[in-house]
């Protein structure tokens, strides 16, 4: 009799497939109140990886942490009419506390942009206050109907950064920085995974923004999803808040203002972009734990010398873990660890110390090899790159190979029906094909220039819409 695959194979379920991994790799639980989420250590381990990431090059813009509350009074978001409209439905407001009703609800935070542009308003007033640049990790609230953990619960975590320039060139200008210097290389360096830097349609375009910059990415079913996007915001919240500054020449002038962020749903890209039957391959720059060192028996030889290995590689710089419960079965531990996507396995057993060698196994180009003991700790660096740079590969030919070029909306459904993207001229789709879509299912992603590049503007010569079904 046939044994049962661990998970239901990508091909015969994707969903189920993506829900299966996310339980038994110990990423995430459902939470008690319905779409809430419990991240759990593992997965969490990758969240503090990405944030770790995130943070240093958001910093080495200039941009400084800080911390806003929760709870908004509700009058705070009527200031601002398109940025309400678009978070009306999901919002969650606080009516009661301390047994109380409150005099004015409380909306629990879907975003900053209105208590920070409150702050923004208190702290700029002249123009040595700019540009002020802030940037926030928190949690915000925003009530999924249709939840799916870490691609869209009710409560997530993410980072949001809020500025102040002096000028719209100034604010336009970071934006871009954000979403190339930070996101994108990011996303590329980091996650191994190949995104599509565009500009989204007016009709797509976040709320009480005049420009949304994205980063979509092709998952392993062929869908898209919206990675992270950075907003020009223009003088829309600085004339809700009235955020002035005194000018050089002594006038008083509205600020220009950029927001932008990515959340937690990079663990779900994560999954879905790089997992296989297997489970997850991690990328080796992010993961938490680079190389597991496993002891396939309790021979006290072989124990020391994995935990001799564990502390060479560590002081190479590896980010290892011994594995020395041998009062579990090695392969039980083995396919728990393939589940994980740990980059690199190295298993060692009495046989192996007889041959001075480790089994080396590696989950993203898959296979095993023995590896001398001696030229292990040298070896693995090269192997981690070697394996970080093919999973970029893998993702960069599977969106090439499933990215249609087309020139009607006919053959652009049928692309992004059949479980690929497709490309058309922005002039042959327009906003009423776009409108059309919908009846399909699939949207246009963004709009990216003839050369790949990121149009200037919505309507410029020669842009190309990418067109698919998205989470």
């Amino acid at each position: 009799m046939a044994k049962a695959p661990v998970l239901t194979p990508q091909a015969d379920d994707f969903p189920r497939w993506y829900q299966d991994l996310i339980t038994k790799a110990e990423l995430a639980d459902n939470g008690p109140v319905r779409g809430t989420m419990i991240i759990r250590p593992y997965g969490y381990g990758l969240w503090e990886r990405m944030q770790a990431e995130m943070d240093a090059r958001i910093k080495e813009t200039g941009a400084q942490n800080a911390y806003f509350p929760l709870l908004i009074p509700e009058s705070y978001l009527t200031r601002e009419a398109d940025h309400v409209e678009g978070f009306a439905p999901e919002l969650a407001v606080v009516t009661h506390g301390g047994g109380k009703e409150l005099e004015e609800p409380a909306v629990v935070r879907p975003t900053s942009e209105m208590i920070i542009n409150a702050s923004f308003s208190k702290w700029v007033q002249s123009y040595r206050d700019l540009p002020l640049l802030i940037n926030q990790w928190a949690n915000v609230v925003r009530w999924e109907l249709r939840p799916r953990l870490f691609l869209r619960t009710s409560e997530f975590l993410w980072q949001e950064g809020h500025t102040a320039h002096a000028t719209y060139e100034e604010a336009r200008d970071f934006a871009s920085h954000i979403h190339r210097r930070v996101y994108e290389d990011f996303m590329l360096n980091v996650l191994a995974m190949d995104v599509v830097p565009g500009r989204k349609t007016v009709k797509e375009r976040f709320a009480g923004a005049i420009n949304t910059l994205t980063l979509e990415g092709m998952m392993g079913d062929g869908k898209a999803l919206q990675m992270a996007t950075s907003h020009e915001l223009g003088q829309n919240f600085a004339k809700a808040f009235n955020t002035r500054y005194l000018s050089k020449d002594g006038r008083q002038e509205l600020v220009w203002q950029t927001s932008w962020g990515s959340t937690t749903r990079m663990i779900g890209a994560l999954v879905m972009m790089h997992g296989d039957d297997g489970g997850l391959r991690v990328p080796p720059r992010l993961a938490q734990i680079q190389a597991v060192v496993l002891a396939i028996k309790g021979d006290e030889a072989v124990l020391a010398k994995v935990r001799e290995l564990g502390d060479r590689l560590k002081a190479a710089g590896v980010r290892v873990h011994v594995d020395d419960r041998t009062d579990i079965p090695f392969g039980r531990r083995a396919v728990d660890w393939e589940l994980k996507g740990v980059p690199v396995r190295i298993e060692v057993g009495p046989r192996d110390l007889e041959n001075g060698t480790a089994m080396l196994a590696r989950r993203i180009p898959g296979g095993k090899e023995p590896v001398s003991l001696d030229a292990l700790v040298s070896l693995l660096p090269e192997v981690l790159e070697k394996d970080q740079a093919l999973l970029l590969k893998q993702s960069r030919e599977r969106r090439a190979s499933r990215t249609a070029e087309v020139s009607t909306f006919e053959e652009a459904v049928e692309a992004a029906t059949a479980g690929g993207w497709a490309r058309i001229p922005w002039a042959a789709l327009g906003e009423e094909g776009e409108a059309k879509l919908a009846d399909h299912a699939v949207t246009v992603r963004c709009l990216v220039a003839e050369d790949g590049s990121v149009p200037e503007t919505d309507d410029a010569p020669g842009n190309v819409a990418v067109v698919a079904r998205a989470y």
